[in-house]
């Protein structure tokens, strides 16, 4: 049975943000219902709002989140009810050209719900990145529940669906640090936060921190930053 529930949505290009009641329907095949606990506020969400992503308006925005798996449809076994997840907007299909190469960041065919939540008079909304986190309750594809550790809080572990994720992800894959190397980090916010973290995991010996802001600098020293 589908559910009424709060959302906050971009209604237009630049109009003001808005809470609305939203509906969202029961999970069909390969898809799941997420009670949602936590979600980031990303730059993304700015974009999304000032129309700079695509036009597809109204957006439910959010999609740095986690919470627990409330229902499954019919297929889905990578997730059951109870778990507790992290939301991932880029949920990979694993039989794409990339995927069968390894590299399944550039994934041409990354999964995202099929059904469509709706405003109450059944206008169709786009869920930001497929996912649409900045409510109680949101419809994704299973593929982008991925289980974590039930005793992490859920404010930190949302950010791994996206800033940490995109940081780690371009320090290791994009970049291709290794150990011994050299790296330099402009700018020191979530995403480079994320990016001194995995030039750290993978071995970097020099990881130069650049901001203006003295906190950002102090929190890079702790990610890793040696300078």
């Amino acid at each position: 049975m589908s559910q009424q529930v709060r959302g906050v949505i971009a209604p237009g290009r630049n109009e003001p943000v808005r809470m609305e009641t939203i509906t969202v329907p029961d999970p069909g095949p390969g898809e799941a219902v997420v009670r949602v606990q936590a979600c980031g506020v990303c730059h993304t969400d700015l974009h999304y709002k000032q129309g700079g992503i695509n036009d597809d308006f109204p957006f439910l925005l959010g999609h740095e989140a986690a919470g627990i798996v409330e229902a499954t449809g019919p297929g889905v076994d990578e997730v059951e009810p109870g778990d507790f997840v992290v939301l991932n907007w880029r949920a990979v299909c694993g039989q794409c050209r990339a995927c069968r190469r390894g590299r399944p960041w550039y994934c041409f065919q990354t999964h995202n719900a099929t059904q469509k939540m709706t405003l109450g008079d059944g206008t169709e909304l786009s869920p930001a990145l497929g996912i649409g986190a900045f409510a109680e309750k949101t419809l994704v594809a299973a593929g982008q529940c991925t289980k974590v550790d039930p005793k992490a809080a859920p404010q930190v572990a949302g950010l791994l669906g996206c800033g940490v994720m995109a940081g780690i992800g371009a320090a290791i894959n994009t970049g291709g640090v290794t150990r011994g190397d050299s790296v330099a980090v402009i700018g020191c916010g979530g995403v480079g936060g994320g990016a001194i973290a995995g030039a750290r995991l993978a071995g970097a010996a020099t990881i130069i921190a650049v901001d203006v802001d003295p906190r950002k600098l102090s929190a890079a020293t702790g990610l890793g930053a040696t300078h």
